[in-house]
């Protein structure tokens, strides 16, 4: 699995957030976490088995809470690790959350565990990304699915993001573009509102100003299938390839650079998609 650069350890999150949250104290950043997820000061009083008053204080800066206070309020509001270091730090404490490399030994049972899920996941195509939908690791499914795409795509670091909406990438072969490109934009508008990510947020002005390449007008169409979920429809060699994407993440990460890994899986659709795969890699 290829390295994520994501610094040294717990001095880089702390960097990092400092630098977000220089101009902010804990209380404005817990009202804006509060507000974003509808939480009212007395509903959050109730979860966090506090106050309304308090909670309010807080938020004023009239009282500073805790470190305890802030992991807790933090728990209840959903908030990634990531930021939840931002408001320690914004209430004066040391970041609670190291941000250790991918390529270090204290992750090498998380790495090969992984390598070998999607390793097991063959012939199907699955793929390991980061925060900004950079690539850490893939299986031979996902190499087959990019075959033919232009060298200088595939230069490191590969995006995920890039690679299937660029039109140089798989765009042109997604029979469903519009749709799955729909998909996708959604997808990232969701994550940056939860993530606030600048590197994200630059991504998706990138891949949302590609131009939808035009769909081919000989091409047969795909026979209907009663789908479950919202296929990709992919071009693969004069067939049409169908996938439900699935996406996986890891429960209660104590780890900056874990909560913010994402196992991608492509789930046949049909069966003459499984039967193609498993005949093409037998």
């Amino acid at each position: 699995m290829t390295a994520a650069a994501h610094g040294d350890s717990t001095a880089t999150t702390a960097s990092r957030s400092a630098s977000a949250s220089s101009d902010k104290s804990v209380g404005p950043l817990l009202r804006a976490w509060r507000e974003r997820r509808r939480v009212s000061q007395l509903e959050l009083a109730l979860r966090a088995d506090s106050s309304a008053r308090h909670i309010s204080f807080i938020e004023t800066g009239r009282s500073r809470p805790s470190e305890e206070m802030v992991l807790r309020l933090a728990e209840h509001l959903d908030v990634p690790v990531r930021e939840r270091n931002a408001l320690l730090l914004a209430a004066g404490y040391a970041p609670r959350y190291p941000e250790t490399p991918l390529d270090s030994p204290a992750l090498d049972a998380l790495r090969e565990g992984v390598e070998r899920l999607i390793q097991c996941y063959e012939p199907y195509p699955a793929l390991v990304v980061d925060a900004t939908y950079q690539v850490l690791a893939a299986n031979r499914g996902i190499a087959i699915l990019l075959d033919g795409i232009p060298p200088h795509l595939l230069q490191p670091p590969l995006n995920a993001m890039r690679l299937t909406l660029h039109p140089e990438g798989l765009a042109p072969r997604i029979r469903n573009l519009r749709e799955w490109r729909g998909h996708l934009l959604d997808q990232m508008r969701r994550e940056i509102a939860l993530h606030r990510s600048e590197p994200l947020r630059q991504l998706y002005e990138e891949v949302a100003a590609y131009p939808v390449p035009e769909s081919d007008p000989s091409a047969e169409p795909a026979e209907p299938v009663p789908y479950f979920a919202l296929p990709m429809q992919l071009e693969h060699e004069g067939r049409t390839l169908s996938f439900i994407s699935s996406i996986s993440t890891f429960n209660t990460p104590m780890d900056v650079t874990v909560a913010e890994l994402a196992i991608e899986t492509l789930l046949p659709a049909d069966p003459a998609t499984a039967k193609y795969l498993q005949a093409l890699m037998s």
